[in-house]
């Protein structure tokens, strides 16, 4: 049997099976066998128009039927929702016509830290702006599977795309008592661990209520159907047959396979692979989506787990590289900032502490570009007090910033380079204090507006500046562009983002570090290739978020995953790129 037939016929199981009353230890497989999904919303109530009043010379903003003052102060317009529903912070553009600014909308179950994203108002009458509030949806999904083995015990795992959140737990059986239902981790040889989630089954609406309670409360669990997003694509449908990306007005222009040198039998084949793969284990692939340009070109664009071309998806750590494209971008404008630019200096001005080790003093931005500060922070080593783990879960110092300028330094910059997450975090407050502007402001000015992006939401840190080390949400086409920017040699649709010299640094092999290179903010690996080995730099982040550009080739490839925290993370790089994808590529055409 294929392994779609494999998915199929669990679906067939579950489906088939009539619920009866009551949960006996003799009826549990018929009972709960199969494939039971949830979903919470956690909101925001906040969304939709969006609309500024001035009314006797007073202000006010209303979003629905919520109202609430509006402070003006020269060109700064400044307003809140009570209980934390959000805030916006803006200024008056071309002539007062238009009011651009950021909303930020407070942290839940899966945002966790809040977020922020660009909001525009256009002025239609004299008095009165209008624009459109569309917050990043906070939301949790679930997927319980429930097997039965040959001795009568339940097996389970937990698929949640959002967060992994059953890769952490770590589930493994089910147990049921007349309507008590228990999930127990996995033990040591196999065996039953320790109770991780308790709840409820009831046997006359077929409902299946369990506790999260660090993750949104109790969820509702019911039987998937056949068109469940558990499944890669609905379980109805036919073969994968491959059909050009369709233009969206985004400024990626379109083609197919056939037209710049890519195998689509080869490529139809691996999407139906990617379609195929079995769902029988929270550590089989998740990916959300696949994305293909050559030329300058989109060829292919397959969403997977109900992800589609408008979803903005979590890029965890792959949105390192976006800093440094904004970093080159700024210098290309003749920004106060380069590559010799002073971190301790520019952060504190003239009054550095006065028992700074002078190794401190030396640290500069291209350092922080390549990870080499030299100070304590290495985010593979649990007891390293500059892991990005340690510095976010401490609550002593909320200034981010400030937490890893006073980390020690164990090294000379530039002597060795460790991942170190907190590194671009700090490079964007440098770029902020440099340039006396906000992150949002610079990002929205030199990248999202040039390469015409859709929605974006920016992570905060606890000082509420946006948080420059991961976590940034983007469309994928829009994230794309990056990477062909840096193909293009600095240029989207021939306007110019950075210099040509910034790109062949960008992906330069500065430093070895986690057995592939390091260039600035940028990944840099090797594949062989019909003979020959070529060079590939990709943005990467945890989940399976990978933005590649092959340059000897001219092509750009993009996945995206939900496989957060665990190794099979690495599968679509080193495996499915040298092995499905680029043997498919003709060389020279």
């Amino acid at each position: 049997m294929t392994l779609a037939g494999v998915r199929c016929a669990l679906f067939t199981v579950f489906l088939l099976a009539a619920p009866v009353a009551g949960v006996q230890a003799s009826d549990q497989r018929s009972n709960l066998a199969g494939v039971w999904e949830a979903q919470r919303n956690f909101g925001p109530e906040l969304r939709g128009r969006l609309t500024i009043i001035q009314r006797n010379n007073k202000w006010s903003a209303q979003i629905g039927e919520k109202i609430t003052n509006v402070i003006i102060d020269g060109r700064d317009v400044n307003f809140e929702f009570p209980d934390g529903q959000g805030k916006y912070s803006g200024h008056f553009e071309n002539g007062n016509h238009t009011i651009s600014g950021e909303w930020v909308q407070a942290g839940a179950v899966m945002l966790g830290n809040p977020v922020t994203f660009p909001v525009t108002l256009v002025q239609t009458s004299h008095s009165q702006w209008r624009g459109e509030l569309i917050p990043l949806d906070d939301h949790m999904t679930m997927y319980l599977v429930i097997n039965p083995d040959a001795e009568g015990s339940l097996h389970v795992f937990l698929r949640n795309p959002e967060r992994n959140l059953g890769k952490f737990l770590d589930l493994d059986r089910l147990e049921a008592k007349g309507n008590s239902v228990s999930l127990y981790r996995l033990g040591k040889d196999g065996e039953k661990g320790a109770e991780a989630v308790h709840g409820t089954y009831d046997s006359n609406q077929d409902l299946l209520s369990l506790d999260f309670p660090d993750d949104g409360g109790t969820y509702q669990f019911k039987r998937a159907g056949p068109a469940s997003k558990f499944s890669a694509r609905a379980t109805t449908s036919s073969p994968y047959r491959y059909a050009p990306p369709k233009p969206r007005g985004d400024g990626w222009p379109t083609a197919s396979l056939e037209d710049v040198g890519i195998s689509q039998s080869a490529m139809q084949a691996f999407i139906q692979k990617i379609i195929d793969l079995p769902d029988d284990s929270v550590h089989s692939s998740n990916i959300h989506g696949v994305l293909m340009a050559r030329h300058g070109k989109l060829v292919l664009e397959e969403y997977f787990h109900g992800m589609t071309a408008g979803t903005p998806h979590d890029t965890r750590s792959a949105a390192k590289s976006m800093t440094s494209v904004l970093v080159g971008a700024a210098m290309l404008h003749q920004e106060p900032i380069s590559l010799a630019t002073p971190v301790y200096k520019t952060m504190y001005g003239e009054s550095l502490p006065a028992d700074s080790d002078p190794r401190k003093q030396r640290i500069d931005v291209e350092n922080l570009l390549t990870m080499t500060t030299g100070l304590d922070c290495n985010d593979s080593d649990p007891n390293s007090v500059g892991n990005e783990d340690t510095m976010q879960s401490q609550t002593t110092e909320p200034d981010w910033y400030r937490y890893t300028l006073n980390l020690n330094a164990v090294r000379d910059p530039g002597q060795e380079s460790f991942y170190c997450s907190a590194s671009p975090n700090l490079l964007g407050g440098v770029l902020a204090k440099a340039t006396r502007r906000s992150l949002q402001d610079l990002f929205r000015e030199l990248i999202a507006k040039p390469l015409h992006f859709g929605r974006y939401y920016m992570n905060l840190s606890p000082t509420g500046v946006p948080y420059m080390g991961g976590g940034i949400y983007f469309e994928p086409r829009d994230f794309m562009k990056l990477g062909q920017v840096l193909l293009n040699g600095g240029t989207w649709n021939g306007k110019q983002i950075v210099s040509a010299e910034w790109v062949h640094a960008s992906y330069a092999p500065h430093y070895p570090l986690r057995g592939v290179y390091y260039g600035y903010l940028w990944w840099v690996t090797y594949y062989p290739y019909q003979g020959r080995v070529i060079r590939a730099f990709f943005a990467g982040g945890n989940g399976g978020q990978i933005l590649m550009g092959v340059p000897d080739l001219d092509l750009l490839i993009e996945f995206w995953g939900g496989n957060y925290g665990d190794r099979v993370l690495y599968v679509p790089q080193r495996v499915w790129v040298p092995e499905d994808i680029l043997p498919a590529v003709e060389w020279g055409k």
